[in-house]
């Protein structure tokens, strides 16, 4: 029996029947990702835009990014600060001309990980957004630093808690270490053109290059070649370089991000590190460097027989600080990286791989001195043998200015303890972030009662960063808007962790 075929008019029907269908079930599917959108965007992650440079470096808000004229080195100015001064360099201290800025880029874009905080507690060193306590329509990014019912001080740059100091976990301090010097970014060929302009009077914000190593006396490295410094001396000799400041801020607690006109008036930083690439071709041979803290130098060495040595030298006696760590598979010849630091009351020492550190808070002989000590700490690299050594770097850790002349809590003199519920919070950028050693007023409550002066409550914690999406984007020509990513700014936002630097 042949099949009925349907008719033109019942074809056209039926098609415009399924096209309706169609269309209302790609509207539910539309309104079901919506309400999904929503529902995820109110309880689960959310996207914010950077506003201010408060958390900057880690996070910046509008800015511009510059390559150093002198030594190509770049680097992040917000743009608050250029109308104060022009932008300096901080590796090489060149500041730098008007018309090294080029076009302002927009405030990072993060993603915050909403409602986390209703299940698990939040964790000292924490990236977080908040309600503003004294606006609570505005939201704040900050880093938490200190827990409720704990009582929080900040000294000499350090975080203290309960009168012990508070380690930064080895994610975040990574993210917070800033540069002083970086081999890789110095003038080579244009030193001179540079110099030229000083001698004639056409560059007056700025002074002649100077290489910043010196050899000791008696020290034979070779200098000359500015990328890679030589050691042929043969014999069982220490020789030893010492890193010379070109400018006297460079150890102050400032920031390439800010205006620089008041670098000299910011403390001294001494929690350092100092970072290379070593090789020694003797095997009885060793390379180290030596970090000053308040008159005291400690220093980290390998020995190409195996060893890792900690030793400290206090008006001229050495002492070594704990027996050596010995080794396998230190070998002659090969290039490894050497990275020492003092921080936070750690002496940490990493030969390649390896990891040897030394609490100097329970040493009896370690005495932190307050932040009026003004006498820059020394810097040196030394090396007994055969020796080549490339790509140093070196940094200063992030100083929470906590002095009672400028903070109105969290001081020594004036320790502030936390109730239950209540959070403390400062910007990573301590130089130029209202936070909570400033504010001066009341948090806003919908109870009777406002929440007290300098806290973040519980209620108005919003969330965790956890992720920097977009951030620096191309331009694909010059009037189009930046749209492009840029992979290689984008992050995950380091916070608490138990695991120390």
């Amino acid at each position: 029996m042949e099949e009925k075929r349907p008719q033109p008019q019942e074809s056209l029907a039926h098609r415009h029947q399924h096209s309706v269908e169609s269309i209302v079930t790609l509207l539910e599917w539309l309104v079901v990702a919506f309400i999904l959108a929503l529902m995820f965007m109110t309880f689960a992650m959310q996207a914010f835009q950077i506003p201010t440079g408060s958390m900057a470096e880690t996070l910046r808000g509008k800015h511009y990014r510059i390559r150093c004229i002198r030594c190509g080195h770049p680097f992040d100015v917000g743009n608050d600060a250029v109308s104060y001064a022009r932008p300096q360099c901080p590796n090489c201290n060149y500041v730098e001309p008007g018309y090294a800025l080029g076009p302002v880029n927009n405030g990072d874009r993060i993603f915050v990980l909403k409602s986390i905080y209703q299940f698990f507690p939040p964790q000292r060193w924490d990236v977080v957004v908040f309600k503003n306590p004294t606006n609570p329509l505005d939201n704040y990014i900050k880093r938490l630093i200190a827990l409720p019912e704990e009582t929080v001080e900040l000294i000499n740059g350090d975080v203290s808690i309960n009168g012990k100091i508070a380690r930064k976990p080895a994610s975040v301090q990574k993210e917070l270490w800033m540069p002083i010097f970086l081999q890789d970014y110095q003038p080579l060929e244009a030193a001179e053109h540079f110099n030229e302009l000083v001698s004639q009077g056409q560059d007056v914000n700025n002074k002649a290059w100077e290489p910043p190593f010196e050899n000791e006396p008696n020290s034979l490295w070779l200098l000359n070649d500015e990328t890679v410094f030589t050691l042929g001396e043969k014999t069982d000799k220490r020789h030893t370089m010492v890193y010379v400041p070109d400018n006297p801020n460079d150890f102050r607690a400032s920031y390439g991000y800010n205006e620089s006109s008041g670098y000299s008036f910011k403390p001294i930083v001494s929690d350092l590190m100092v970072s290379f690439y070593a090789k020694c071709d003797n095997p009885d041979g060793y390379v180290g460097a030596s970090l000053e803290k308040y008159g005291v130098h400690y220093s980290a060495r390998v020995e190409f027989d195996g060893a890792m040595v900690f030793t400290k030298i206090v008006d001229g006696t050495t002492t070594q600080l704990r027996p050596p760590m010995l080794s396998s598979g230190i070998e002659i010849g090969r290039f490894e990286k050497f990275e020492f630091a003092n921080v936070d009351q750690l002496l940490v020492f990493r030969w390649g791989d390896k990891r040897f550190s030394y609490d100097l808070s329970r040493d009896e002989s370690f005495q932190p001195i307050q932040a009026d000590y003004e006498k820059p700490p020394t810097v040196k690299i030394f090396a007994c043998g055969p020796s080549q050594i490339r790509h140093i770097g070196l940094y200063r850790d992030i100083f929470y200015m906590g002095e009672e002349s400028i903070s109105l809590r969290a001081t020594k003199e004036t320790p502030f303890t936390l109730d239950k519920d209540q959070f403390f919070v400062c910007g990573d950028n301590s130089n130029n972030s209202l936070d909570g050693r400033f504010w001066s007023t009341p948090g806003i409550s919908n109870n009777e009662l406002p929440y007290r002066v300098g806290v973040v409550p519980r209620d108005y914690m919003m969330g965790k960063a956890v992720m920097v999406y977009w951030s620096q984007a191309f331009r694909p020509a010059g009037k189009l808007p930046s749209m492009i990513p840029n992979i290689g700014n984008l992050k995950v936002i380091s916070g608490g962790s138990e695991r120390e630097y």
